[in-house]
């Protein structure tokens, strides 16, 4: 399944044995056992080694035992407990990306937190996964807002409204004022099926399907 801006994710990832490398106050380096150093990147310097914070909350890998046990020279298991995370952002194609480490990624997720809404005036947020590059990652689907829609289509809404949809946040009217679109939707070009579009939207508003989105990131009670 290709993942898009908006979609909601369960994501775990099994444990696996790593060396600790060092300990400082806010994070621990292991010998990452999912990676190899890339020998023909050029300009990058990756030693093999991945740093997991000991005290950020939106850290994403979990050590057994716990980061503040552990001392280097020992070892631990590392993985990802299944938790929600919503995407911000997709990279995809294109020649894979020269990282440092093997394999080298072709596609990438930004994804914030459950719970952690999108700063709109933020120039970096989130965190990256890799959904390819050697991570033996589980992506579950939670919740796709407008999955009956494709990113590209352009529809009509009930008030004879035309808008693009960039995505279930990247509305934009053709008449460039603000505001959402008004439901029941008619679908004018795009790569969607027309009698799915009508009948996802004879009932309800943009607003339930905003508020089913919050509900499934955590961004709501």
């Amino acid at each position: 399944m290709f993942w898009r801006a908006g979609d909601v994710l369960r994501v775990s990832c099994p444990f696996d044995t790593a060396v600790v490398t060092a300990v400082g106050r806010d994070d621990v380096s292991l010998r990452w056992p999912w990676w190899e150093i890339d020998p023909d990147v050029v300009g990058v310097a990756w030693n093999g080694d991945v740093a997991v914070s000991r005290t950020d909350p939106d850290e994403l890998f979990t050590t057994d035992p716990p980061a503040g046990d552990l001392r280097p020279g020992g070892t631990c298991r590392v993985g990802v407990l299944p938790r929600i995370v919503h995407v911000l952002e997709v990279r995809r194609g294109g020649e894979p990306e020269e990282t440092g480490w093997l394999p080298r990624p072709t596609e990438i997720l930004t994804v914030l937190p459950g719970g952690v809404a999108p700063d709109p005036d933020a120039e970096f947020e989130g965190l990256d996964i890799e959904v390819d590059g050697g991570v033996p990652f589980t992506f579950e689907p939670v919740f796709r807002p407008y999955a009956f829609l494709e990113a590209g289509d352009d529809v009509a809404d009930a008030a004879g409204r035309a808008w693009h949809f960039g995505g279930p946040l990247a509305w934009a009217a053709f008449d460039g004022a603000a505001g959402a679109p008004r439901w029941p939707l008619l679908l004018l070009a795009g790569a969607a099926d027309a009698a799915t579009v009508a009948a996802s939207t004879a009932g309800g508003l943009h607003d339930d399907e905003v508020d089913r989105w919050r509900r499934a990131a955590g961004l709501s009670g």
